[in-house]
């Protein structure tokens, strides 16, 4: 049995008054910002970048979610792992892929190992070499790779949080997961 979180998420009743503008929005929907709801004025001042970030991200869908989850694996962090599977499969993408984003890049497809590639660069130095950026330009262009930058920084601080604070995996992931078990090896 997991301890008892550090900060755990906030019920509807505990929602603060100064977040009823994000009532019944992303922030009530995921735990990891009923939990960032108790510090408000983050979790007001984040919703703008949050939606720049995962709704507008030039990356496009699949590649945000292979960054993610190699930033989910690489920063240890079991939630955005275990959402991210979820994510990633109502994209349609195989669980065979999804289990390649934790292991070495040249069992990659070639453009999730560029994005992976890149994840590991600045979990590792904090910064892209110049063939690091330009391999992802070539990718997804001057706007993608800002957003990669700018997921990275996002996920990070996200998986320090829910580390930090103990956030459990949501109820509806879980279930998900136990539903349709994470089976890398079945294509």
């Amino acid at each position: 049995m997991s301890p008892a979180p550090l900060f755990p998420p906030l019920d509807d009743a505990d929602w603060p008054d100064r977040l009823d503008h994000l009532r019944d929005s992303f922030a009530t929907r995921l735990d990891v910002y009923r939990t960032m709801a108790h510090r408000p004025d983050l979790l007001a001042a984040w919703a703008p970048l949050r939606d720049h970030v995962v709704v507008k991200t030039a990356l496009g869908a699949e590649l945000s979610e292979i960054a993610i989850l190699r930033i989910g694996h690489r920063a240890g962090s079991r939630y955005e792992w275990a959402h991210h599977v979820v994510r990633a499969r109502a994209l349609d993408m195989p669980d065979a892929r999804i289990a390649s984003v934790a292991g070495p890049l040249d069992g990659m497809a070639t453009d999730d190992a560029v994005i992976a590639g890149a994840v590991d660069r600045l979990f590792d130095h904090q910064g892209l070499r110049p063939e690091d950026a330009e391999a992802v330009r070539a990718l997804v262009g001057t706007d993608g790779l800002f957003d990669l930058i700018a997921t990275f920084g996002f996920y990070m601080t996200l998986a320090a949080l829910l580390k930090t604070a103990g956030t459990p995996v949501d109820a509806d992931v879980a279930a998900a997961l136990e539903a349709r078990p994470f089976n890398p090896s079945v294509p």
